[in-house]
């Protein structure tokens, strides 16, 4: 699979969707759908409610988080959002404001 980079001077404003890794340096705001894997570089900022498979993130995430797989938190991250996944991995160090849902 390929993987589609988000450099940190873009700014994207719509729906990103597609079965493709992901990987923001940039700003996106708006709707993600990816069926791989999404990477928030700590320069990346997602305004965006995310569905994908699993995430990284090691900027900021404002909006829920629904990874069929899973979602990991890296230190210094800040993510404000609901987080849904059914293996979810907080850092110390992480700021995360939000709910958890570990489906099963």
């Amino acid at each position: 699979m390929a993987n589609t980079v988000i450099g940190s001077t873009i700014v994207i404003d719509g729906e990103i969707s597609g079965e493709e890794d992901l990987t923001v340096l940039g700003t996106v705001k708006g709707r993600i759908a990816l069926r791989e894997h999404i990477h928030v570089e700590p320069t990346g900022v997602i305004e965006a409610n995310i569905e994908t498979a699993t995430i990284t993130v090691e900027g900021t995430v404002t909006g829920d988080i629904h990874a069929t797989e899973r979602a990991e938190l890296k230190s210094n991250c800040r993510v404000v959002g609901d987080i849904r996944a059914p293996r979810i991995l907080i850092a110390d160090g992480a700021s995360f404001k939000g709910t958890v849902d570990m489906e099963g």
